[in-house]
Formats: structure tokens, C-alpha cells, sequence
């Protein structure tokens, strides 16, 4: 899975600084999907119909037209590895813009996996809890979200019935901006964020998107605020960031956090800078030989989150943040310590890292490394 989104928390409290690496995309498409594979790999998506990809850590891009598609804006993209990759576009279905491609060549050919034009429509995110098992979710239909579910990679999609689902509030719905909103983790826990209405909420699904509950959460909310990303380091660790999208230098009640798997939400301090966050996620780095012994293992865990005013990272799980860069970025992902952010007119940059002045000083307490939780 990839891990989306920008948020990036730190063990160690050194001077540290990080930066973004513009890298020639040699395209004006606006971009609001990208999945990190690797330190070499990325896959990104855009308008225009078109699906980018790099072996090569970003130095070269191939741009691939999907056939049919040249109308359509594909905001979410989830790759398996460098050669499989499933894209969402997110449009309303009557116009026949709700659809899902999957390519096995490593984007030479795609073949279009599902389409609805079910009025009312509109397909927000995508997922997978590993190489089988998928889930994708739309605006609400009747008063309930609107869910898929696949259980062959994204060969084929199939529509969850809504009776186990709760009713929306007037006005509610999940913001499309980067499909950002949806997030997985461990075997079938799946969460959605919703704005829109009066109450930002969080709908919580523990059996892959078969059933649903939600809660309340004290996120600001409105018809054009609420939640736009989330994350969870595992399915009891979350993080969730937002704004208003016609006010983004609006950072009132933006940023929450649950230590209970979803039930309960606290608030905490706005991001920095200042404003709408559409995407957080979490930089995972594993240093060796620090920490008082010579064989000793630190993992190093960074909170980011990128938006319309720049980008903000914590290094002490979002309780208080520091500005990174300027750059007006809509969606990020890393795998372990190698990442990417992209934006409109073509905009696709690689992060360059964080460093320390005194990074063994400053370890504190050995921590064992543990792989994440996907």
C-alpha cells in the first residue's frame, strides 16, 4: 500500500530542515494522485487523461495517454509496483466520468475495469489492503456513501449494498481534492472524513467496507469545510487535517487526532503555515548504530502536511508545527523515507530529506525498529 498524504513526526528535537526538489514533469496537467513505490519508483495522475510514471527517482517521467480517457481527471492512483498500477477519475458518472483503469505493462496499455453511470455518482478515493483486496468510495447516493469493493487486484469492482451504512447529514459528503479523504489500514479497517454539513464526521469500516459507523469529530466544518486528509499509523493511531477551500489561509480547528481507532477525536494546535491541508502522511526513516550502542536501531518518524499555503511537519505527532516550504502542493506519498508532492501545471517534486546538526546527541532512548502497519 502507499502511504499518502503528508504528516511526519520526529524522535529527536535537533535543528533540522528538509526540502522539495522540482523535477520536469514536461507536462501542464494538474495533478492531484501520486503513490510512492520506492525510492526509484512513483506513479502520478493528472487532467488531461493522463497517468505519469519513473523508474529512475524522478530524473525522467513517462507521460501516458489512457485511451478514452483524454477528458477525464484521475485523482486517485494506487500502484502495486512498477509495472501494475489501478487510477480512479473522479467526475459525475451520468457524464461518464466515474471510472476505474488498470494497466499490467507499466502503463502501455490500460483497460478500463469499471464504469457507472449511475446519477449522482462521483467517485472520491481508492485504496487496497494489499495485492487482492480493494476498496474505492463516491459521494453519497440516497442519503448513504456509495462503495466498491474488489477482491482481484482491481481486475473487477463490485457495489456494496448501503443497508449496513449510516445516513449522511444534509449537505454531506467527502471532498475529492486529492483522495486524500479515505484511508486503510491492517486487515479490513477502512475510514472515511467527511465535510460539507454542520459536524465534520468520520465514517469507520472494520470489515472492508462491508458495514459502517460514524462519529462526530470537533474539526471545523461548513459547506465548503471539513475533513480533506487522513492517516493512521495503525488502527488506533490516526491523524486528520482540513481547512476551508474557499478561505485556505484559514487554519481554525484544522488539525485532530484519536488514540481509540476513530471513536474520539482531540483537537489540536493549527498547522504551520497557516491554512487549508489537503494531505498528511508520515516519513519513516530507520538509523543504525545510534541510540547509546553500537548495533542499536532508531526509527525516525516525521508528521508532514502539504496544501494551498505550503507544507508543515511535526515532530511531536501535530502538537505543534514548523514550516517546511511554500510550494502550493495538493497531494503527497511516501514509501519509508522517499517521497513525492504534486500540484497544478505540471507540478511534481521529490523530498530531498531531512538532516541533523547532531543526530546521535540528540536519539534520546533507543527505540526499536519496527516495519509499519500498512
Amino acid at each position: 500500500m502507499c502511504i499518502k498524504k503528508l504528516f511526519i513526526l520526529l524522535l529527536f528535537s535537533s535543528r533540522v530542515w528538509g526540502q522539495w526538489q522540482v523535477q520536469p514533469s514536461g507536462t501542464d496537467a494538474s495533478f492531484r494522485a501520486v503513490c510512492a513505490i520506492s525510492a526509484q519508483v512513483c506513479w502520478v495522475g493528472g487532467t488531461k487523461g493522463q497517468v505519469l510514471r519513473t523508474q529512475d527517482g524522478g530524473q525522467s517521467w513517462e507521460i501516458h495517454h489512457v485511451p478514452g480517457a483524454e477528458s477525464l481527471d484521475f485523482r486517485d492512483i494506487h500502484a502495486f509496483d512498477s509495472e501494475v498500477a489501478v487510477a480512479m477519475s473522479a467526475g459525475d458518472a451520468d457524464k461518464g466520468a466515474a471510472r476505474i483503469y488498470r494497466t499490467e505493462d507499466a502503463g502501455k496499455s490500460w483497460k478500463m475495469v469499471y464504469q457507472t453511470n449511475q446519477k449522482g455518482a462521483f467517485l472520491d478515493g481508492i485504496e487496497f489492503w494489499d495485492k487482492d483486496r480493494g476498496i474505492c468510495f463516491g459521494d453519497p447516493i440516497d442519503k448513504k456513501f456509495f462503495v466498491l469493493t474488489t477482491t482481484d487486484g482491481g481486475k473487477s469492482w463490485h457495489e456494496v449494498a448501503r443497508d449496513h451504512f449510516p445516513a449522511i447529514q444534509d449537505g454531506e459528503a467527502a471532498f475529492a481534492a486529492s483522495g486524500t479523504s479515505m484511508v486503510i489500514a491492517g486487515k479490513g479497517w477502512a475510514w472515511i472524513g467527511t465535510g460539507g454539513s454542520h459536524h465534520a464526521r468520520v465514517f469507520r469500516s472494520k470489515d472492508y467496507g462491508l458495514s459502517w459507523e460514524v462519529t462526530e469529530t470537533p474539526l471545523n466544518a461548513g459547506k465548503t469545510s471539513g475533513i480533506f486528509g487522513l492517516h493512521f499509523y495503525n488502527r488506533l493511531r490516526g491523524i486528520a487535517v482540513g481547512g476551508d477551500y474557499l478561505h485556505v489561509s484559514d487554519s481554525t480547528q484544522n488539525v485532530m487526532t484519536t488514540q481509540d481507532g476513530g471513536k474520539t477525536w482531540q483537537l489540536l494546535n493549527s498547522t504551520t503555515p497557516p491554512g487549508l491541508k489537503e494531505a498528511v502522511t508520515v516519513f519513516r526513516q530507520e538509523y543504525r548504530g545510534i541510540g547509546g550502542e553500537a548495533t542499536g536501531n532508531a526509527l525516525v518518524e516525521r508528521l508532514i502536511a502539504v496544501g494551498p499555503s505550503g507544507t508543515g511537519y511535526s515532530m511531536n505527532g501535530g502538537k505543534s508545527w514548523r514550516k517546511l516550504d511554500d510550494s502550493p502542493f495538493h497531494a503527497v506519498s511516501f514509501a519509508g523515507k522517499d517521497g513525492w508532492a504534486v500540484g497544478a501545471k505540471g507540478l511534481i517534486s521529490k523530498f530531498e530529506g531531512f538532516r541533523t546538526t547532531d543526530l546521535k546527541k540528540n536519539a534520546g532512548s533507543k527505540k526499536k525498529f519496527v516495519k509499519p502497519r500498512r
